[in-house]
């Protein structure tokens, strides 16, 4: 009999919402280039020609903390609390009012978790998709130390304006099944140290034995380098 666990499908992951402070990355792409132009904000060329030579002149746009952005011909377009599809159905609705049968691709630039405590590289990470879970995460920190609490790794995670916070336990399947398994934009990783791990080993009876065998040891290798 198998010891793996058959095939279950994913419903603990929900797709990130849009926040006040995210960039977004949104282009739009038709028949027209001219309406290509307008609405992927490049600057022309001196000669007036799209090519090459145009120049990207903003490299997103930023939610403001009344959750609208500011797009080209249309204006304010409220996209809080949106996902990413719906962000994409709502603009292609507004911009298809202006140009015939657009592509509209909506991403996060700044989509980003913070992983810190005891990992071997704490950081702040900007993830390329938003769909990121816990155990990629401490990947992305080169996994815990060795006084890592595996079995209590804290998430904080502040949404509308409401701070949340839940332990899991990676030592045990359920976690897959947790709502904080899936990382939202801007959540916390909190590795906790195992402090009677961390005090036993740091103990400075512990450290004068890991000294002296590391001098038996050089001892050893200077004696072999000699006879023979």
């Amino acid at each position: 009999m198998s010891n793996s666990d058959a095939g279950v499908p994913i419903k603990n992951y929900a797709s990130p919402k849009i926040q006040p402070d995210d960039i977004l990355a949104i282009t739009v792409s038709s028949l027209s280039a001219e309406s290509n132009v307008i609405y992927n904000n490049v600057l022309l060329p001196a000669n007036g020609n799209v090519g090459t030579l145009a120049e990207k002149i903003n490299e997103g746009y930023l939610v403001d903390k009344n959750g609208f952005i500011n797009f080209p011909v249309i204006g304010k377009v409220a996209l809080a609390g949106l996902t990413k599809e719906e962000a994409i159905e709502k603009m292609t609705d507004l911009i298809k009012t202006q140009v015939k049968n657009p592509i509209v691709n909506v991403r996060f630039i700044n989509f980003k978790v913070t992983v810190i405590g005891e990992v071997t590289k704490p950081a702040t990470f900007v993830v390329e998709t938003e769909k990121i879970n816990v155990l990629e995460a401490l990947g992305l920190a080169g996994d815990m130390t060795e006084f890592g609490r595996r079995e209590n790794v804290l998430i904080i995670r502040e949404k509308d304006g409401i701070r949340t916070s839940a332990r899991l336990n990676l030592n045990n399947k359920a976690v897959l099944t947790s709502p904080f398994y899936y990382l939202q934009q801007n959540d916390i990783v909190y590795v906790e140290p195992d402090n009677k791990v961390k005090t036993a080993q740091t103990a400075p009876g512990n450290r004068l034995i890991g000294i002296w065998s590391a001098l038996i040891t050089t001892a050893g290798f200077v004696l072999i380098t000699i006879y023979n």
